[in-house]
């Protein structure tokens, strides 16, 4: 049995989750997720906790057993706290600006990218710094990683779009060898 499946999911004040059949619905202060879920995975809550339980032991079944309790976990964080996930433009006279929903990426290219902030997904833009916000984990992970494609760091001076944080290695130049 999977440990992570195994780890109940506290409910805390303000978040109410519904299960209807297949589908747990979870509402709370910043909004509402919805999750579909694999029939041979059952959920019941008890005592203002969810549990996540294997209803057939096939090895699919035990397989999926711990992403549907981290699934949940992360809709139950996201309704109260949120996620964020931040990114730095790195190289001389790369910017970034927020237009209303849509972020200009200035980036070295002839025309600026004019990328629209999807439903549900919140950024803020100081010039270098872009920090991409929003309750469903899996959105915000895909819009950053969507946004660092644009100008995905390079290996020799690091210049692009890269995770806040991220370490970048770097090659040798030309002149590489030593002499």
């Amino acid at each position: 049995m999977s440990r992570i499946g195994r780890r109940p999911i506290p409910i805390p004040k303000g978040v109410e989750v519904k299960i209807d059949g297949n589908l747990v619905t979870v509402k709370g202060p910043k909004g509402e997720l919805k999750q579909e879920i694999h029939p041979d995975i059952g959920v019941k809550i008890e005592d203002s906790i969810i549990r996540v339980f294997v209803k057939n032991q096939t090895k699919k079944s035990k397989a999926l057993h711990g992403l549907f309790n981290s699934l949940i976990w992360n809709m139950v964080k996201g309704v109260t706290e949120g996620f964020k996930k931040a990114l730095e433009i790195v190289g001389v006279g790369y910017r970034a600006e927020l237009k209303g929903r849509t972020i200009v990426l200035h980036l070295g290219y002839s025309n600026p990218i004019n990328f629209e902030l999807p439903a549900g997904i919140d950024a803020q833009v100081d010039r270098n710094k872009i920090v991409v916000m929003g309750i469903d984990k899996q959105l915000v992970g895909e819009v950053a990683a969507k946004i660092r494609r644009f100008r995905p760091p390079e290996p020799y001076k690091g210049k692009g779009i890269r995770y806040e944080g991220e370490v970048i290695i770097k090659k040798a130049g030309k002149g590489g060898g030593a002499k």
